[in-house]
C-alpha cells in the first residue's frame, strides 16, 4: 500500500499526503525508509533481490529513452527555429554596443521555455502557476526581439509572471520580508541575466553550470524539485550550447532566452531557499551577481545613466579593449562560478559565517582584478578614457 502511493506520487514522499492519513509514527518512519530506497532504485525490503534489479534496469532504461527523446525533440525545434528565423530575417546586427562582429540569428533560447512547456505536457502540469508565468514572460521578451514593444506593456507582463511565481512558491503565505527578498532576487536576476548575455557561450555555459548544480543539490543534500525537470532543461541548455558556445556562434539567446533561463532558474533556487531557509544559495549567481552590481555601481560613481544601454561589463572589457576570445572569457567566469559552487557545497553544513566569507572574498578579489586591469581613471571617471 505504502509503495503504490509513493510509486503515485513520483517516488518522492509527499508528507501532506501521510499528515492526513491514521500511520502510526512507525509507519511514517517505514515511509520515509520505503521512500529513500525507492529513490535509490533498489526497493529494499519490499521486492525480491532478482525483481529488484530487474526493475532498476528497466526504469534506467526508461528514463534514459525518454531524456534522449528529449534530447532528439530540441534539436529538432531548434533547427526548426533557425528556418523560421531566417525566413523571417530575426537576427541580431552588430552596433557599437556589440561584442560580436557579424549578423547572427536571434532568439535560440526560444529552446528552454519550449523544454519546460514539453516537461508539463507529459506530467500534469504540476508547476501550473510558474509554467503560465514562464510562458508569458518568454512570449513577451519573444516580441521584443523582433518588434519595439512598449516598456509599460514589457514590464506589465514581467510582474505578473514574478507574482505567478509567488504563488507557485506559496510565498503569500509567508511572513512580508519574504515577498522582499524575493522580489529583489527575481527582478535582479533577470536583469543580471540581461546584462551579461553579451558574448557566445556566456548564458549558455554558465546556466547549464547552475542546473547541473542545482541537479547535484537535488540529488545528494537536498530534495526540493523534480530530477527530470532539471534534467530537461540541462539538455535543452546543452542543444543550445552547441549552435552557441563556439568561436562563430550559429544563433544568440536573445531576450526570450537570457529572461526565460533566468526565469526557469530563479524558480529553482527559490524553491530551494523556501525548502531549506538557507540564503546561502543564492550565492549559485555570485559571478552574475557581483559583475553586475559593482558595473552599475561604478556607472553610477561616473555619472552615467544606468539605463542607458552600454559596454563596460568586465567581460565586455576582455572581450573588446583587450581582444581575449568569448569562449575563453565565458570559460573564465563559468570555472570561477564552479569554484564558488564547490566551496558552497563543502560548507553547507557549517555555519552561515563561512557563506560570507566566501561573498565578501570573491568580491574583494573581483574588485582587485577590475582595478588591476581596467584602471581607477576607466572606472571610477571615465569609461572611455
Amino acid at each position: 500500500y505504502l509503495r503504490q502511493n509513493l510509486l503515485k506520487h513520483h517516488l518522492h514522499l509527499n508528507l501532506s499526503y501521510y499528515k492526513n492519513t491514521t500511520l502510526c509514527p512507525l509507519g511514517i518512519y517505514w515511509a520515509l525508509f520505503i521512500d529513500f530506497r525507492i529513490n535509490e532504485l533498489s526497493f529494499t525490503s519490499v521486492l525480491p533481490k532478482g525483481e529488484k534489479n530487474k526493475n532498476f534496469y528497466k526504469h534506467l532504461l526508461m528514463q534514459s529513452s525518454l531524456l534522449l527523446a528529449y534530447f532528439i525533440l530540441f534539436i529538432a525545434l531548434e533547427l526548426i527555429y533557425f528556418k523560421i528565423a531566417d525566413r523571417f530575417n530575426i537576427i541580431d546586427k552588430p552596433n557599437h554596443r556589440s561584442s560580436h562582429t557579424s549578423i547572427t540569428m536571434r532568439g535560440g533560447g526560444i529552446i528552454f521555455p519550449i523544454a519546460v512547456l514539453a516537461y508539463s505536457l507529459l506530467n500534469g502540469f504540476e508547476d501550473i502557476y510558474f509554467v503560465i508565468g514562464l510562458l508569458a514572460i518568454s512570449t513577451i521578451s519573444f516580441l521584443d526581439d523582433i518588434l519595439t514593444l512598449n516598456n509599460k506593456i514589457r514590464l506589465s507582463i514581467h510582474l505578473s509572471s514574478v507574482l505567478l511565481l509567488f504563488f507557485q512558491w506559496d510565498l503569500f503565505s509567508l511572513s512580508w520580508y519574504w515577498i522582499v527578498i524575493a522580489l529583489i532576487f527575481v527582478i535582479a536576476t533577470i536583469n543580471a541575466y540581461n546584462f551579461m548575455d553579451g558574448i557566445n557561450g556566456i548564458t549558455g555555459g554558465y546556466s547549464l553550470l547552475t542546473i547541473a548544480t542545482l541537479y547535484y543539490i537535488n540529488h545528494y543534500v537536498v530534495n526540493f524539485t523534480s530530477d527530470e525537470l532539471l534534467l530537461v532543461v540541462g539538455l535543452s541548455l546543452l542543444v543550445f550550447n552547441f549552435f552557441n558556445f563556439r568561436k562563430k556562434a550559429k544563433c544568440f539567446a536573445g531576450d526570450v532566452g537570457s529572461v526565460s533561463i533566468a526565469f526557469v532558474i530563479v524558480f529553482f533556487i527559490g524553491q530551494l531557499i523556501l525548502t531549506t531557509e538557507n540564503l546561502s544559495y543564492i550565492l549559485l549567481l555570485l559571478v552574475y551577481g557581483t559583475e553586475t552590481a559593482f558595473t552599475v555601481l561604478f556607472r553610477k560613481i561616473r555619472g552615467e545613466n544606468i539605463f542607458e544601454a552600454h559596454r563596460s561589463h568586465f567581460y565586455q572589457y576582455l572581450s573588446n579593449q583587450l581582444k581575449f576570445p568569448h569562449i575563453l572569457v565565458s570559460t573564465i567566469y563559468i570555472v570561477a562560478q564552479l569554484l564558488i559552487n564547490v566551496a558552497l557545497v563543502l560548507i553547507l553544513e557549517s555555519t552561515v559565517m563561512y557563506s560570507i566569507y566566501l561573498f565578501l572574498a570573491f568580491i574583494s578579489l573581483y574588485i582587485i582584478l577590475r582595478f588591476k586591469f581596467e584602471g581607477k581613471q576607466r572606472l571610477l571617471v571615465s569609461y572611455n578614457h
